[in-house]
């Protein structure tokens, strides 16, 4: 028995399209599934926009060599595709000596995982860069940059499409399972409910990942980690930005802290800041902004009062529980789930759009290829 469609991949959002991308380049048949309307309407547009360097994650984790991979990938395909982008660089500062001695742990991390190009810069050096910082001292990474994200996935699906892959909307995913014969049934709804066969599934759905993955029957119940849902509100300058670098706090143990980044269009944003929730729900309370002053203050003292707009608000798909440390990426693939064809994406927070082609080669060498009889 044929399958109906070689390769299934749930999600149309970044990580989805790279990996839609990669199978599509391998010469299989792909259909991409999104129960949205459109591409990345969630995580993938919810964010930051930067491409980062790797340099806060244990050396040999996932996170590690799929971000510094990712980047060096990611740098070269938006110059062969004319994406907008900018290698403009970024500054994560200590404001004091404790802090300081931070800086040196995120220095020697990012030379274990490969990130050579870093510059530590004292108080003085770093306001010769940003003449409106404060700060003890400072890490300088030039190859930190931002990305036109919606233009990078348009161009992931065009790639994909022009390889023969297709993408259909609307359509949510209700359950599966794995027949006897090895094929995937995947069941569909929508306004045209419908079940498909397939030889491959990949379920790259982002914050729903760890519900599909329950949903599809062989998936072992217990390999599956709760999801976790932490909101990043974001807020936007009224005016023109006296920074060209993006400028980064010490992290703390849920994120990057509320840093300064720039957009293509020169627009400064703050955030994100954190706050755990217990489902999907991209409401903004303007009050939060109250909070961002005395934090942005500490490395930009000159932030005028009243000069943070409401912005937007992402979701980062945890799979561990607040106050505890970031988990890595997990993968689950044929090893992980007796062999079946099938892999689940988990927990692709940041920095999942900088890894984003990087996990979709990896992916690629976990599959098996099947031949459609």
């Amino acid at each position: 028995m044929s399958a109906d469609i070689d390769c299934i991949v749930l999600g149309a959002g970044v990580t989805g399209l790279a990996i839609a991308r990669e199978l599509a380049l391998q010469g299989r048949e792909v259909l991409v599934v999104e129960q949205a309307e459109d591409i990345g309407t969630e995580t993938s547009s919810r964010n930051s926009e930067v491409i980062h360097a790797g340099l806060y994650y244990p050396p040999g984790s996932l996170k590690a060599h799929s971000c510094v991979r990712g980047k060096a990938l990611l740098y070269a395909y938006c110059e062969e595709r004319g994406i907008e982008h900018a290698r403009i660089g970024k500054l994560i500062v200590a404001a004091n000596q404790e802090e300081a001695t931070q800086l040196d742990a995120i220095y020697r991390r990012g030379q274990e995982c490969g990130v050579t190009d870093l510059q530590y810069l004292d108080a003085s050096q770093a306001r010769q860069l940003e003449p409106e910082l404060t700060c003890h001292s400072a890490l300088l990474s030039p190859s930190t940059g931002i990305v036109d994200s919606h233009a990078l996935m348009l161009a992931l699906q065009g790639d994909a499409e022009n390889h023969g892959a297709m993408c259909v909307f609307h359509t949510p995913f209700l359950q599966g399972e794995q027949l006897g014969n090895g094929l995937f049934r995947m069941d569909f709804g929508g306004t045209s409910p419908q079940t498909l066969t397939a030889n491959t599934v990949v379920n790259a759905t982002g914050l729903h990942a760890p519900d599909v993955a329950r949903r599809i029957a062989n998936t072992p119940a217990h390999a599956v980690p709760q999801a976790r849902y932490c909101k990043g509100n974001y807020f936007t300058l009224a005016g023109r930005s006296p920074f060209r670098h993006l400028i980064y706090p010490i992290p703390d143990e849920s994120g990057l802290g509320i840093h300064l980044t720039l957009d293509l269009g020169g627009q400064t944003k703050f955030g994100p800041d954190t706050q755990w929730i217990d489902g999907i729900d991209y409401s903004l309370d303007a009050s939060r902004g109250e909070q961002f002053y005395a934090t942005v203050r500490r490395y930009w003292p000159g932030l005028p009062d009243n000069a943070l707009l409401p912005g937007y608000t992402g979701i980062r798909p945890k799979i561990t529980d607040p106050g505890k440390p970031a988990a890595d990426f997990l993968i689950l693939g044929p090893a992980d789930l007796d062999g079946a064809n099938l892999v689940h994406m988990l927990g692709i927070e940041s920095p999942g759009l900088t890894a984003c082609l990087a996990l979709a080669e990896h992916v690629g060498t976990l599959l098996r290829p099947h031949t459609r009889s």
